[in-house]
């Protein structure tokens, strides 16, 4: 990986979507989706960057649509954060496979499985260069795991949120079903607020925008775009505060 790290990260989180490790498959997750994504982080992390990651855990539940189907909200919710626990623990161990070392940290006391979050922990992990991967959202129901990846990256000082998702970055109309949809290569949190982009839920973007912590948008479907857009390469997005 010549010129691994020309922006000179030494701290970023990745956000990643439970749905990104179904892969080819309709529920649960998909093993060469898992081990592909782990050798991402992998390479990005033995150039010396700290890496923590946020999972979801739409691949098994989802708490909204339970919720919307007539489940309790906070119930709904709770089954989903144990859902991102499972996730994480399987790209624990995916990671761990490839030689790295890896801590699962739970917002929800799980401790036969899991560490409990504590902040101060957490940053000594990544400082020892194990990646940590933080479970189970921000604890809280209500909460996306949107908001839990701008929470715990503004905690740890992270220098960039990396979101991953299924498209290029942020698009004028849905590349899906419009193939002349235009990528946006820069945004600022206000026009993505004002636009109603979604590329993440509004308390996600305002946390971001008020700690001033950039966010990258890109297609973790492609293989090696992670890599490189931390290389930083022309992919996906960027959104930020914007010029002062």
């Amino acid at each position: 990986m010549s010129n691994a790290n020309p922006r000179g990260y030494s701290r970023i989180l990745v956000k990643l979507s439970g749905e990104v490790l179904l892969g080819q498959t309709d529920y649960g997750i998909d093993p060469p989706v898992l081990k592909r994504v782990a050798s991402e982080i992998q390479e990005i992390a033995t150039v010396g960057i700290q890496v923590a990651v946020v999972i979801g855990g739409g691949n098994i539940f989802r708490g909204a649509g339970l919720a919307r189907d007539g489940m309790d909200r906070v119930t709904a919710d709770h089954m989903g954060m144990l859902a991102t626990v499972m996730n994480a623990l399987a790209m624990q161990d995916a990671i761990e496979s490839l030689g790295l070392h890896a801590r699962v940290m739970s917002a929800i006391r799980i401790n036969q499985v899991c560490e409990d979050y504590i902040r101060r922990r957490a940053v000594r992990h990544l400082e020892k260069g194990r990646v940590v991967i933080f479970a189970a959202g921000t604890g809280n129901p209500f909460f996306t795991t949107d908001t839990a990846a701008s929470l715990r990256a503004v905690e740890i000082n992270a220098d960039v949120l990396f979101k991953a998702t299924k498209v290029n970055g942020i698009f004028s109309d849905d590349p899906l079903r419009n193939p002349g949809a235009t990528r946006y290569r820069e945004l600022t949190f206000d026009k993505v607020l004002a636009d109603r982009l979604n590329v993440m839920d509004a308390t996600a973007i305002v946390m971001c925008r008020d700690n001033r912590l950039p966010v990258k948008v890109f297609n973790l479907t492609t293989p090696g775009d992670l890599v490189r857009i931390v290389r930083g390469e022309d992919v996906g997005t960027t959104v930020t505060v914007g010029p002062s």
